[in-house]
């Protein structure tokens, strides 16, 4: 992308348009587009342990993950990104007739790198607080074991529980199942 498209305001709708015939994904903010990192062979683990886990615990609940292929639309925040895994629970809310971008997420995780932690743990989160469907927030590191949990309460406040022992099993309380860490991190060297 060149300096002089960087500095253009795009329209959600021209985004779109650029999105869905790009090679590679970028992110979507108040007119402002960025390319993506591409992830670390630990993160891709992660990533895959996450989704193979979630789709058995999951199986005949109503609810299905995505990867990091299916877009997030967060409206009140102009912000179109793609989460490391979603899952959406009941009939998926899609946004437009293309069928590529999710509006009603009830859980999300981010798979943390050295450089997109901050970003993915402050930045993102702030965001996705605001989506009226989500019950709960992952941040899993892909360099460290270290999950941190965060759950939103009746109060509209969240709850952060952090978890770093290998041998411990966390709760995914939205869906009311647990998963073990040493699953999470099957096959990762740390």
């Amino acid at each position: 992308m060149s300096s002089a498209e960087k500095l253009k305001k795009y329209s959600e709708a021209e985004y779109l348009d650029l999105e869905r015939r790009a090679k590679e994904k970028s992110e979507f903010y108040k007119g402002e587009i960025f390319a993506m990192a591409g992830a670390t062979h630990s993160h891709n683990i992660i990533t895959v342990n996450l989704i193979v886990l979630l789709s058995a615990k999951l199986t005949g609940k109503g609810c299905r993950p995505y990867g990091s292929d299916m877009r997030l639309y967060i409206s009140g925040q102009q912000y179109y990104t793609y989460p490391d895994v979603m899952v959406v629970c009941g009939t998926p809310e899609l946004l437009g007739d293309h069928f590529d971008t999710i509006v009603n997420p009830t859980f999300i995780c981010e798979v943390l790198s050295p450089s997109t932690s901050f970003y993915d743990s402050e930045n993102k989160f702030t965001f996705y607080r605001s989506i009226p469907s989500l019950h709960e927030y992952w941040t899993v590191s892909s360099f460290e074991y270290r999950l941190q949990k965060f759950l939103r309460q009746r109060d509209n406040s969240w709850l952060l529980t952090e978890t770093v022992n290998s041998t411990d099993e966390i709760t995914l309380s939205c869906f009311d199942t647990t998963l073990a860490m040493n699953d999470i991190y099957k096959d990762v060297r740390l």
